[in-house]
């Protein structure tokens, strides 16, 4: 037997109508090219949404085309968010940090018929001249406020189009509304569909208040780029619940930052730890230069964060940092870490590792891990991969059945991150599978070292790989970026680490270097550090070879 409810679809076009009915009065603040502020209503933005509907239709564009963005944060970025789902097509975010012949596999294996792209970005595209023929049209979005000599202009397509007569589609809201890529640091990048009832449901999630809590008085800036796993669904969630958007552009330097975060009296931003740690760098050099007393929470994701940079905001500068953890094949949001109310006694320093780990599930995620003797017990030892199943999880890749394996016989998403997961479902990464050192058949976790390095007071980063070892097969070897000033030698990191961890999980090395490779999405490309110290020990005699 059926209940006797309504079947309303869950789609954007859904957000979009609530957006410009009750908060049409709300903003969306963007900080352009030159640094110079752009801003709107949401009532503005539903006019320009189908004034952009009507200019795609007019280029050829239908239900189920791919329509791709490679752009930075911005207005612009958020009407493309919306205009291309509501009129049945599927919005495609190019990562502009990729390579370029990984986005030329992407815009092919995706089909996209339409490129919007901003004038600055144009140089990105040049390398794919005659190399995606897929492509028809290319929309140039004028960022510096320029006559563009190539492409179509965004403004002048616009100009001719009449969003007016737009009536949007009737759709079903399993229909396709959004795709990304993966950055295909392990083989080629696999795509990631997402439906419209996916983002519905993702972003209602994001309002609850034990995961963002965002609401319509907030002030959100998503400092994760909006081609990164949809800017970890902000946009959508903001149009939702009516909260003001402030888009930084393609200014994610601190300084930038921090100036933006004050102007606009942000109360909640989103990003990778690499940004925050910048961030709190600045904030030490010149504590007191910047009035956060707005900003409510620093979400961070996309690697843990480690304590003493949660611990730093909090205790000299009276800022919350809170810990999520999600994919591209989460939409993003998977967990998120608050200190439960069963910890509310607890000492600062116990209350700190509680929020250093990455959290207990949205609702509707579902959670386990998995080793090689099955299911392990969720008593905060055992160690396993994760997987996951939820509304907003993806079921499959985008046409790869080679990627089937990424999925258990059952259902679920096999995550690739090695976890355990404490009796309350709190999850705490423990590495990625790829990176977890495997030494004399032991696990060490290359992400808690990594986390204690970065506690040192001389050291502003560190990655911990796997390097070679003929007897233990794989040994510890920690890549390390000292404070601007600072000095610190290798004897001294084993000895600061030697207080809290056991002998054996110790770094057989430590290397200074000047910098640590990122990936396109911020996070610390250890795949190019395991490849240039895989001999390391091999050929280094002393474990203090600096």
């Amino acid at each position: 037997m059926h209940g006797l409810m309504m079947d309303y679809p869950l789609t954007i076009q859904a957000i979009l109508a609530r957006a410009e009915r009750m908060y049409g009065h709300k903003r969306i603040i963007s900080q352009l090219t030159d640094k110079s502020r752009h801003e709107y209503t949401y009532a503005d933005m539903g006019q320009r949404v189908r004034t952009l509907a009507s200019a795609l239709t007019k280029l050829g564009v239908r239900p189920g085309d791919r329509v791709a963005t490679l752009c930075w944060n911005h207005y612009w970025h958020v009407e493309a968010y919306f205009a291309v789902p509501a009129m049945g097509a599927v919005l495609h975010t190019l990562n502009l940090r990729l390579h370029h012949t990984d986005l030329e596999y992407i815009i092919n294996h995706a089909g996209d018929r339409v490129i919007i792209v901003d004038d600055i970005l144009l140089p990105l595209l040049e390398p794919l001249r005659g190399k995606i023929p897929c492509v028809e049209h290319i929309l140039v979005v004028p960022t510096k406020g320029k006559k563009i000599d190539q492409g179509i202009d965004y403004e002048e397509a616009m100009d001719g189009a009449d969003g007016s007569q737009v009536r949007w589609p009737d759709l079903d809201e399993q229909t396709a509304a959004a795709m990304c890529y993966t950055s295909g640091t392990t083989g080629r990048p696999k795509g990631v569909m997402y439906s419209h009832r996916s983002i519905a449901l993702h972003s209602m999630g994001c309002g609850i208040y034990d995961t963002l809590g965002l609401r319509e008085g907030d002030i959100a800036c998503p400092v994760v780029p909006m081609f990164h796993a949809n800017a970890w669904g902000l946009p959508h969630a903001c149009g939702l619940f009516g909260s003001t958007q402030v888009l930084p552009g393609p200014h994610l330097d601190p300084p930038s930052l921090l100036e933006l975060f004050v102007r606009e009296k942000v109360t909640l931003t989103a990003g990778v730890p690499t940004i925050w740690l910048g961030i709190l760098q600045l904030l030490d050099a010149d504590p007191g230069k910047y009035d956060l007393s707005s900003l409510r929470a620093m979400v961070v994701g996309g690697s843990a964060a480690p304590v003493s940079m949660i611990k730093g905001f909090r205790e000299r500068h009276n800022l919350d940092v809170i810990h999520a953890w999600g994919m591209t094949e989460t939409c993003p949001l998977g967990t998120v870490c608050y200190v439960p109310s069963s910890k509310s006694k607890a000492s600062e320093e116990e209350k700190y590792k509680e929020r250093a780990k990455q959290g207990m599930p949205a609702p509707y995620v579902e959670i386990r891990a998995r080793s090689e003797n099955g299911i392990v017990e969720w008593n905060g030892n055992d160690m396993g991969e994760l997987e996951v199943r939820g509304p907003w999880v993806a079921a499959s890749y985008y046409n790869n059945p080679e990627a089937a394996t990424s999925f258990t016989h059952d259902g679920w998403f096999k995550t690739g991150d090695i976890v355990s997961i404490h009796p309350n479902g709190c999850i705490q990464i423990q590495d990625r599978a790829k990176d977890v050192i495997k030494s004399g058949g032991e696990w060490i976790s290359s992400v808690e070292l990594e986390n204690a390095i970065m506690g040192h007071p001389a050291v502003a980063e560190a990655a911990v790989v796997a390097a070679f070892h003929p007897k233990w097969a794989e040994r510890p070897l920690a890549c390390v970026v000292l404070r601007q000033g600072k000095t610190c030698s290798a004897s001294e990191v084993r000895e600061y680490l030697a207080e809290r961890f056991a002998k054996w999980w110790l770094p057989d090395a430590v290397v200074f270097v000047s910098e640590i490779p990122r990936t396109s999405a911020g996070k610390f490309l250890k795949s190019k550090l395991r490849d240039e110290f895989k001999d390391y020990l091999a050929t280094t005699a002393s474990a203090d070879e600096e």
